[in-house]
């Protein structure tokens, strides 16, 4: 005997366990993202954007479906992180706008509410692509529209749909060319396409642990699925190393290796080729993997974190960043006449948070490529601006729709995004205002005004991959600019200066350069004097950003 219909209670345990499965294998997701870079973070935003649902739904005292659905609808929406997530939050807000006006879902209103999903979710994004979560979502839509005809059985109906995704899915490689060349499927597809088939799990009667959900619940303001604990950390010391090899190791000794380390520890990495191998391990007795590895050759580059103890120094600064923002906000509670105009910015970084202030921002929120905020982080910031007109600066492409998200669900002050994708543009934007002219006029100026910027950044590679015909080692540095990836190599400076050169022309007139959390001072002055060197006409300026991952960010206008 097959399911005919899914009632609240039923739809609240599917759409956690869609979560769950989500969260467990973000990590995985991110690394199907087509750059190779650190902070790839297709699954995280996806994760956080419905573990914020998630959060609404556990909470409910009663299951009706019309709470259920306004708890996915509105957690999602103001949790929604990256365009990932946004997107993801407008497919949850397509489909409980069909399912809130029912007792029980059917094969009918389920293929409704796909359908009304993907249209919703299309609709929020101003130029579709396909190859995307779009295209997979609309493909399980059209199969649920299918299988209407064919049968009451949600439990075939479902599985169906979740069959049409992957095999959807599997085809973006030959929608999107840089998916092919990067040898992977969409993220974002493959994200909703874990989210299906954890709620079929649940359908189909698997067991489920919801108690992480519970402590969500009752753990007081924690949005993440379970909080982890220093006693939750199993392994307490990430080890890193490398081992420089006497001779290579065959597969049997790579294997046996692996093994080794499984017995100690958790979280390994082992990445071996003819004359290194680098490892990386979570262990209690970092000296077990140290002395194993010496039996294949010398070490190199060791480096030994204690994570109980970053985990109680976390937890201290975050204490001391919640009570300063209290001081602060009590501060600022006082009644105070709204100015004209005011803005928001997106920066990570202390330094590039400094400059930010400097030009006139109102209030920063501490993010970007490492970390995209909500859309919920948007809006309250937007709340802390004394403005009748708020300009929000996303900084990041990944940003702006939920920058755009959090401007349309405002209500006391008209919203501005400007659509700035990286820091450099965000600079230039302020630079632009005009405090005489409205702020329709000024958000018309400084949007035209971003296209006099071109950016880069350099980074490292997390992984082998061949982009833009560029074949692409782990790690080498990575030159990328406004439209792909310019240069790389295995010197910094050099791909640096090769990206450089690529983005200066004869209407250059000066190149300015922030450093990141890891450059030094003095080695992003020499950098700089070599760039003065070869480009003697323009103006060669450096500052500390202060950016984690992106050693460092520059413009050239």
């Amino acid at each position: 005997m097959g399911t005919e219909k899914i009632d609240a209670s039923l739809l609240a345990k599917m759409f956690l366990a869609g979560a769950n499965n989500l969260e467990a294998k973000k990590e995985w997701i991110n690394e199907l993202n087509v750059f190779p870079v650190p902070d790839g973070d297709t699954g995280t935003n996806m994760s956080m954007t419905i573990l914020a649902a998630a959060k609404e739904v556990s909470s409910l005292e009663k299951k009706d479906m019309k709470s259920v659905a306004k708890a996915i609808s509105s957690g999602s929406l103001r949790g929604a992180r990256g365009n990932s997530g946004v997107i993801l939050s407008q497919l949850f807000r397509g489909f409980t706008k069909v399912i809130a006006n029912y007792e029980y879902i059917d094969t009918v209103v389920l293929a409704e509410a796909c359908d009304k999903a993907v249209e919703t979710a299309y609709k929020a994004v101003m130029k579709p692509k396909e190859g995307t979560i779009l295209t997979v979502a609309r493909g399980a839509a059209d199969k649920a529209i299918d299988m209407v005809e064919e049968t009451d059985d949600l439990e075939v109906f479902i599985k169906a749909v979740i069959d049409e995704a992957e095999c959807v899915l599997k085809k973006t490689p030959d929608m999107l060319p840089v998916l092919k060349q990067a040898g992977v499927v969409d993220s974002g597809g493959q994200g909703l396409v874990v989210v299906l088939q954890g709620a079929y799990d649940a359908l189909m009667g698997k067991e489920i642990d919801y108690s992480s959900f519970e402590r969500a619940q009752t753990s007081g303001g924690i949005t993440k699925i379970s909080a982890e604990t220093e006693a939750e950390i199993k392994f307490g010391y990430c080890t890193e190393f490398i081992i420089v090899l006497n001779k290579p190791m065959s597969g049997e000794e790579v294997a046996t290796y692996k093994a080794f380390l499984t017995s100690i520890g958790d979280s390994i990495v082992v990445v071996a080729d003819d004359e290194i191998v680098k490892t990386h391990v979570h262990t209690n007795d970092p000296g077990l993997a140290i002395q194993e590895a010496l039996k294949h050759g010398s070490l190199s580059k060791i480096k030994i974190d204690n994570m109980r103890e970053e985990h109680q120094e976390r937890l201290i600064k975050d204490a001391q960043k919640v009570a300063a923002e209290q001081a602060k906000a009590e501060a600022e509670s006082a009644p105070a006449e709204l100015k004209e105009m005011g803005f928001i910015s997106v920066s990570a970084g202390a330094g590039l948070s400094e400059i930010f202030s400097g030009l006139g921002v109102d209030v920063i929120i501490e993010g970007g490529q490492t970390m995209n905020p909500s859309t919920d982080d948007i809006l309250n910031a937007i709340e802390k601006v004394h403005a009748k007109n708020v300009f929000v600066l996303p900084n990041n492409k990944n940003i702006i729709l939920a920058a755009n998200q959090a401007a349309a669900l405002s209500e006391k002050k008209k919203v501005h995004v400007v659509p700035t994708k990286t820091i450099p543009q965000g600079i230039s934007a302020l630079i632009n205002f005009i405090p005489e002219q409205s702020a329709e006029e000024n958000a018309a100026r400084m949007t035209e005004e971003l296209s006099n910027v071109k950016s880069g950044q350099i980074t490292y590679a997390v992984r082998d991959t061949v982009i833009d015909d560029k074949e692409i080692k782990e790690n080498d540095y990575m030159g990328i600019g406004d439209s792909g990836i310019l240069a790389v190599g295995a010197d910094m400076n050099e791909t640096l200066l090769t990206m450089v050169d690529q983005l200066v022309d004869e209407e250059s007139g000066i190149i300015s350069l922030y450093y990141g959390e890891d450059v030094s001072e003095e080695d992003a002055q020499s950098l700089a004097d070599q760039l003065q060197e070869k480009y003697e006409d323009l103006e060669v300026e450096v500052n500390d950003g202060g950016q984690p991952i992106y050693y460092y960010i520059l413009s050239v206008e």
